[in-house]
């Protein structure tokens, strides 16, 4: 999967590559709609050649795009046109499972967004959490971020906040960030610090970008500590910050942005 971003040095006037004259919506308004400014300020912007569309430098006014097909950018940074496409945060409580639907009437996500996809929204979860750990889930109908997001190739820093059984110490971390041997081979922390220890437990913050099934609980449990509670609190820049459990939240424009950027869209 490449990496690779357009190249900035070619102009475009008139129509961009896959638009054609005529058809489609005019980029000021699109950009406006996606809130970059006013059209005025939008004008402006192309007038700069600050803007591209599908890697091509704007130079002119009147170009109409496909909002669900072409990819703007401006100052290089990937700007979300489409409005079908949507992208939320959820909080997953405990006991909930990762899946849309359950055949043994377990609770799982569809429980807690029923209503959005009863109003016509596909969307589906970026990854899993396994039932017993909380905190942070990407949600959304856009497949090629989603998908991105999962490939190891781009390795998507996840953090976690781990409440374990043993007193931990510095050997800890250091075990941690050099590689715990697991049955499916190494498994490396690219950050760990103790938050807490009191009466037998502790209170851990691990930051990995791995994301095989289970890995944070069998890292941890491997280097003698047992996870009591797991919660995600951040994938990549977005953050679960006070989100309350069970709860729905949009990600805003720089989050998205960050996201685009870390995965080269």
């Amino acid at each position: 999967m490449s990496k690779a971003k357009p190249a900035k040095k070619q102009h475009v006037s008139g129509a961009g590559r896959g638009s054609t004259p005529g058809d489609g919506v005019r980029l000021q308004k699109v950009l406006a709609a996606a809130g970059v400014g006013s059209r005025r300020m939008c004008e402006r912007l192309i007038d700069a050649g600050r803007v591209e569309v599908n890697g091509s430098v704007v130079d002119q006014q009147g170009l109409r795009i496909d909002p669900e097909r072409d990819i703007v950018r401006v100052d290089g940074t990937r700007v979300q046109v489409n409005e079908d496409m949507v992208y939320f945060v959820l909080n997953k409580p405990r006991g909930v499972h990762s899946t849309m639907h359950d055949d043994m009437g377990r609770p799982c996500l569809g429980d807690l967004i029923g209503e959005r996809v009863d109003a016509g929204q596909r969307l589906f979860h970026v990854g899993r959490l396994d039932a017993a750990t909380e905190g942070l889930l990407l949600l959304t109908n856009d497949g090629e971020l989603a998908n991105r997001l999962m490939h190891p190739s781009y390795e998507i820093s996840k953090t976690y906040l781990a409440t374990v059984l043993g007193e931990v110490d510095r050997e800890f971390i250091t075990h941690l960030k050099k590689g715990v041997q697991l049955e499916d081979g190494v498994a490396k922390a690219d950050y760990v610090q103790i938050v807490d220890v009191w009466q037998g437990k502790s209170l851990v913050k691990v930051e990995l970008h791995e994301g095989r099934k289970h890995i944070v609980r069998r890292m941890l449990k491997e280097a003698g500590f047992p996870v009591q509670a797991l919660v995600r609190t951040k994938i990549h820049t977005v953050q679960l910050g006070e989100q309350k459990p069970g709860t729905v939240r949009a990600l805003n424009r720089s989050e998205l942005e960050s996201l685009h950027k870390a995965v080269g869209l």
